[in-house]
């Protein structure tokens, strides 16, 4: 085909896909090609996938086809976890013209420069080295999608959890510098970027650097470096393991007017029986020590948490041990998944199958508790004045926005508002479970 002219993405995933579809998308429109909407029938897709739960091979089989109806003649180009761990298995959907692996997806515009799809009844082409070969720290960083913008300061993983194919997916833990970190926060502030959510896949094991991977710094060093950027109004920490969530920067976080007072850490079970089958580096002592000084520093800390159910070996009692440990817990939301098998991992050859009917029972019921924490949490803030950055996302006249420890809040749309910050009264909690707010200051 022709070199295309237009370029269009789809995601799959975190919030570190994001960011790297944002960087990959800027190295195409560095080569003059013009980025549209997924649905303007673009001469390239680029389908950024993830592997994290099951159905990454229906998923991606649909974003193709979409992709095709909206232009049939166009390449179509798979990167992401899911393309590392199964190229020849995506190369042969129809329509895909090339599937890129871990080392090389940032090279894409440069390695498939003449963009030639193959011929009718091939599969597309893969170029996808082993996954030992991605030693490389590549920064990422989403601009101009969201109010918010992601920042990848770490990637890849060493443990080695039961369930989970990230290090197959995405290799060993690497970083940037702090240095490094720090000079392109620093540029974003320069073009007006409010908040920057720190990503990465082990977020609290940064500082693994250079082609031997030492340990030259470490996450505490890095928050601390970039709580003296005075250019940016929010950081958050999006996601950090208990066991390395020390408490060095809980207590920097706390006297931080830049740090926001929210954490996800993820939990994945309440029962120790259970964490020790996942290969969890902390029990559930250690996690609850965590969220109590968090609380103890930051009384209205927002809390996530990650959790899976349905865990070969898990019986009714690890069950109700888990439900039991969040429901005395003060965390402010979770996100609940179903276990699902993921080829290559020690956990499908775990003894104690769970059927998939209790699989989502439990799903059910702790997205039930959920609602329940976040509403709870929701209404310890009625009163309250704080400060609320708006999204640029529109619904039904309406926009929202959110407080430094994650409430969200509705408001009537006003174009003004779109990536501002207002000072509000929290005062309702509606039906949506969204906060409504009063006018009490004045945009800052």
């Amino acid at each position: 085909m022709p070199t295309p002219q237009s370029v269009a993405f789809y995601t799959l995933g975190c919030k570190l896909n994001f960011s790297e579809t944002s960087a990959i998308g800027r190295q195409f429109e560095d080569k003059g090609f013009a980025k549209v909407a997924f649905e303007a029938g673009a001469d390239l897709y680029v389908i950024n996938t993830c592997s994290v739960t099951d159905h990454a091979d229906r998923k991606c089989r649909k974003v193709v086809q979409q992709a095709l109806k909206h232009n049939p003649e166009a390449f179509v180009a798979i990167v992401g976890c899911y393309a590392q761990l199964k190229p020849q298995e995506i190369a042969s959907i129809l329509g895909v013209s090339a599937v890129l692996g871990a080392a090389e997806k940032f090279q894409l515009v440069d390695i498939l420069v003449d963009f030639k799809k193959p011929a009718a009844g091939q599969p597309g082409a893969v170029h996808a080295s082993p996954i030992s070969e991605a030693t490389e720290f590549v920064a990422a960083h989403s601009f101009g999608d969201r109010t918010r913008t992601f920042l990848k300061v770490q990637d890849g993983c060493d443990y080695s959890c039961s369930f989970c194919t990230i290090p197959l997916a995405r290799g060993g833990s690497r970083s940037g510098s702090v240095a490094s970190v720090v000079e392109r926060v620093e540029k974003l502030a320069e073009t007006g970027v409010k908040e920057i959510v720190l990503t990465g896949v082990n977020l609290g094991d940064f500082g693994l650097q250079g082609p031997e991977r030492e340990r030259r710094e470490d996450f505490t060093q890095l928050v601390k470096a970039l709580d003296g950027v005075s250019g940016i109004r929010r950081f958050r920490i999006s996601s950090c393991e208990p066991n390395l969530l020390t408490d060095d920067i809980l207590t920097t976080v706390a006297a931080s007017e830049r740090f926001m007072p929210h954490f996800h850490i993820p939990l994945q079970s309440g029962s120790d029986k259970i964490l020790g089958l996942m290969r969890r580096r902390y029990r559930r002592a250690l996690y609850a020590q965590r969220v109590a000084r968090i609380k103890e520093l930051m009384p209205h800390a927002c809390i996530g948490v990650d959790v899976i159910v349905g865990f070969p070996g898990e019986t009714d009692a690890d069950f109700l041990d888990t439900y039991n440990f969040l429901n005395e817990l003060p965390i402010s939301y979770l996100h609940v998944f179903p276990y699902s098998e993921r080829p290559d991992t020690l956990a499908p050859s775990l003894p104690g199958r769970v059927q998939d009917r209790v699989r989502h029972e439990r799903t059910t019921q702790l997205r039930s508790l959920s609602e329940k924490k976040k509403r709870y949490f929701y209404e310890q803030h009625l009163g309250l004045e704080t400060d609320v950055l708006f999204e640029d996302d529109v619904t039904d006249g309406r926009m929202e926005g959110f407080t430094p420890n994650y409430i969200r809040v509705a408001a009537k749309y006003d174009p003004l508002l779109v990536g501002e910050m207002k000072t509000l009264r929290l005062s309702a909690v509606n039906a949506q479970g969204l906060m409504e707010a009063e006018e009490v200051g004045i945009l800052v």
